[in-house]
C-alpha cells in the first residue's frame, strides 16, 4: 500500500523523477468515488509515468463541503484510492489547498478537472516556474458526489 506521509511522498517522488518518469500530482476529496473521478483519474495517469494524489483531510473536507461531509474518513478514503491501479500513492494534506504540499513535492504536472483554468489552479505558478506544466481534464457530464449523493438520499429530481 502507498499511503504516504509527506516526507515519504517527497522522498519517491524525488526518487522516481531521478530516473525520469514523469510525475503528475492531482488532489481532491475523492469523498464517494464514482466513474467521474475513475475516468478522470485514468487520463491523468496517461499525462506521465506516475501519479500521485493528495487527499484533502477530513478537516479539509468539512472545510470546504460543509457539514456532513466527508461521509468516508480519510484512512478510508486514501485506502480506496490507493487501490485503483492507475494510482501510485497518496498523500493526506490538512491544509486548505494543497499548495504547500505542491512546493514539497514539485511534481511534473499539475492536473484539475474541468471547473478550473490554468489560471486558477492552486500551485499553477509553482509548477509552471519549476519547469512543469498544468492540465485542465474534462469533466464526465452526469458524474459529481453531490449527485449521486442526492440520489442515495432520494432526491432524484
Amino acid at each position: 500500500m502507498a499511503v504516504w506521509t509527506k516526507l515519504q511522498a517527497k522522498e519517491q517522488v524525488l526518487e522516481w523523477q531521478s530516473v525520469g518518469d514523469v510525475v503528475v500530482f492531482t488532489n481532491g476529496c475523492f469523498d464517494v468515488l464514482h466513474r467521474g473521478h475513475i475516468d478522470y483519474l485514468t487520463e491523468a495517469k496517461a499525462l506521465g509515468g506516475k501519479l500521485i494524489i493528495g487527499l484533502n483531510s477530513d478537516a479539509s473536507v468539512l472545510l470546504l463541503k460543509g457539514e456532513g461531509r466527508p461521509v468516508q474518513p480519510e484512512e478510508d478514503r486514501a485506502v480506496i484510492i490507493d487501490a485503483l491501479h492507475v494510482v501510485d500513492g497518496v498523500t493526506i494534506f490538512s491544509e486548505e489547498t494543497p499548495l504547500e504540499l505542491i512546493k514539497e513535492l514539485k511534481p511534473d504536472i499539475l492536473v484539475k478537472g474541468g471547473d478550473y483554468t490554468e489560471d486558477s489552479v492552486v500551485g499553477a505558478d509553482e509548477v509552471r516556474n519549476n519547469g512543469g506544466s498544468v492540465k485542465i481534464l474534462p469533466f464526465r457530464k452526469g458524474c459529481g458526489t453531490t449527485l449521486l449523493l442526492k440520489k442515495i438520499q432520494g432526491e432524484r429530481k
